[in-house]
């Protein structure tokens, strides 16, 4: 509990609710680990709110006590499953992420193009509504199968099941840390149909977000059926039906915010409108070195150019 709270705490030491609870912080870690020990806890409600980023996206923040037990179920659950993910899943993984992500993209796309010597075409699909719609109930009989020991399985049943997303038994709410762990152990089921089953070598997926690598057109295009079929069936997960594009990679392909071309990547149009509306709002060096750092990535000459020219 005294770990989890080191990591819980970074960055929020200036926060009313986390400042409260440090206030008494061994009494309310005693409290917390009494209630554990004897089965007396219960995940409490959550203060919802919304971020816009571009699109709204509702938020569910739960009180620190329940984010600190997040935290400690992470740090144990973690290590665990990690071992269990293809190596071309990248969301919310230690040493992996967007970047390593956009590598990987370039990396297929000169592999499958041959040195841009052969067409490649680029399959990409977004699932509708991906948090809102895991199913409870499956994702409880993942962790069973996978957990032996039964009062921790009871734990992980308290923490998802405090979620209500509107639908019975469906959802976890964006928010919480273990809910990124959760949708990774839910969408590594298909991950492995995609790896094992379907026999996919050039596969990325982050998040809800993923590309299919391949020489033939009509390969991707037979891929849809099997890939909603078993979404649909097996984890009752519905891929966005305008989210479902095959280009070419010569033609560029939008993923994780950028679009990728063969040898160099363009930053997506609404997230340079996105930078350049915060730029407006707050033009402190800070934030323009955060900005740079993520330039760095992709071909930005120009859009660094009036970056510093807003900043003069």
């Amino acid at each position: 509990m005294l770990l989890a709270w080191k990591k819980f705490i970074m960055g929020k030491k200036s926060k009313k609710d986390a400042q409260e609870f440090q206030l008494r912080l061994m009494d309310n870690i005693l409290s917390l680990h009494a209630d554990l020990r004897n089965g007396a806890y219960r995940h409490g409600g959550y203060q919802e709110f919304k971020v816009y980023d571009p699109k709204p996206r509702t938020i569910h923040k739960a009180t620190v006590r329940d984010r600190l037990l997040h935290h400690a179920v992470y740090r144990i659950l973690y290590p665990f499953f990690q071992k269990t993910f293809i190596a071309d899943s990248f969301s919310c993984q230690n040493y992996k992420g967007i970047h390593k992500a956009l590598k990987r993209f370039l990396a297929f796309g000169r592999i499958v193009s041959n040195n841009n010597t052969q067409t490649c075409w680029i399959l990409k699909c977004d699932i509708r509504k991906f948090f809102h719609s895991i199913d409870q109930q499956i994702l409880l009989k993942m962790l069973d199968e996978r957990i032996s020991d039964k009062r921790i399985v009871g734990l992980l049943q308290e923490i998802i099941i405090s979620f209500n997303s509107g639908r019975p038994h469906c959802g976890l709410p964006l928010g919480n840390l273990t809910s990124q762990l959760f949708c990774n152990i839910y969408t590594n089921e298909f991950d492995q149909f995609v790896k094992h089953a379907l026999r996919i070598k050039y596969y990325i997926r982050y998040a809800d977000d993923f590309v299919i690598f391949s020489g033939s057109k009509n390969c991707l295009e037979k891929l849809i059926l099997l890939i909603a079929e078993f979404l649909e069936q097996k984890l009752k997960l519905i891929l966005h039906p305008n989210k479902i594009y095959i280009k070419t990679l010569s033609s560029g392909m939008d993923f994780l915010g950028w679009v990728h071309f063969f040898d160099h990547r363009v930053l997506r149009n609404t997230t340079r409108r996105k930078m350049f509306r915060k730029l407006k709002e707050n033009s402190k060096s800070e934030t323009i070195s955060s900005y740079f750092g993520l330039l760095k990535h992709g071909n930005t000459g120009k859009i660094k150019e009036r970056i510093i020219n807003l900043s003069l």
